[in-house]
């Protein structure tokens, strides 16, 4: 049996998801998480073949619950949802080190294919951006990286858009206030900005919360 573990703030979404699933012979549900610090927890409980996970999840996102895997060198594959049809999440998610990237508008023709190749041990990106993908690397566009933000200063980037403190965040992240306040710092200092308000349409813009 092949465990898929799904993880996605809107109850209807998860059931859409699991009742695609369920259709399909020795495919289980292995359990559905609300945010993305359930959706790791489950994982490394539940150990599941597949996790399809959006992008857009409360207080950890899909490409963090990606990284988190990877650094516990879980063998679960990770199978990205999203809504934006965004080419810079694409990168982002391949740099994350996530082999399944899929629009929610494709997931109902599109997931059990996804779902298959991941089993397979095969990526699977959606069409539509693999050409521009394949492009920005021809044109090496990652060398600017140097100035992207570390997955932890985009986790701490989300969750201050979400309304956290510094001390709530410390909480959620497990780190001191003093390296919350020290990474906040040096998010604001790469991306030029100087005050909350910025920081909240700067994750709107990248997507990492949903205004």
């Amino acid at each position: 049996m092949k465990r898929i573990l799904i993880a996605d703030d809107h109850e209807v979404v998860r059931s859409g998801l699991r009742a695609i699933v369920e259709m399909q012979p020795n495919w289980i549900v292995a359990g559905e998480a609300s945010n993305g610090e359930q959706a790791i927890a489950l994982a490394v409980e539940a150990r599941p073949d597949i996790v399809i996970v959006d992008y857009s999840m409360p207080l950890i996102n899909g490409l963090e619950v990606s990284r988190r895997l990877r650094a516990l060198h879980q063998r679960t594959e990770v199978l990205i949802l999203t809504m934006h049809e965004d080419e810079e999440l694409l990168t982002e998610a391949v740099l994350a080190g996530v082999r399944g990237f899929l629009f929610k508008s494709d997931a109902k023709k599109h997931l059990i294919f996804a779902i298959e190749a991941l089993l397979d041990g095969r990526p699977y990106f959606t069409s539509a951006l693999v050409e521009k993908l394949l492009h920005d690397y021809q044109l090496n566009k990652q060398g600017k990286s140097g100035m992207l933000l570390t997955s932890r200063e985009q986790s701490i980037v989300q969750l201050i858009a979400e309304g956290h403190t510094n001390r709530s965040i410390s909480v959620v992240l497990k780190l001191s206030v003093k390296t919350v306040e020290t990474h906040r710092a040096s998010a604001m200092r790469k991306l030029g900005m100087s005050s909350t308000a910025e920081l909240v349409r700067y994750a709107i813009r990248k997507k990492l919360v949903v205004p």
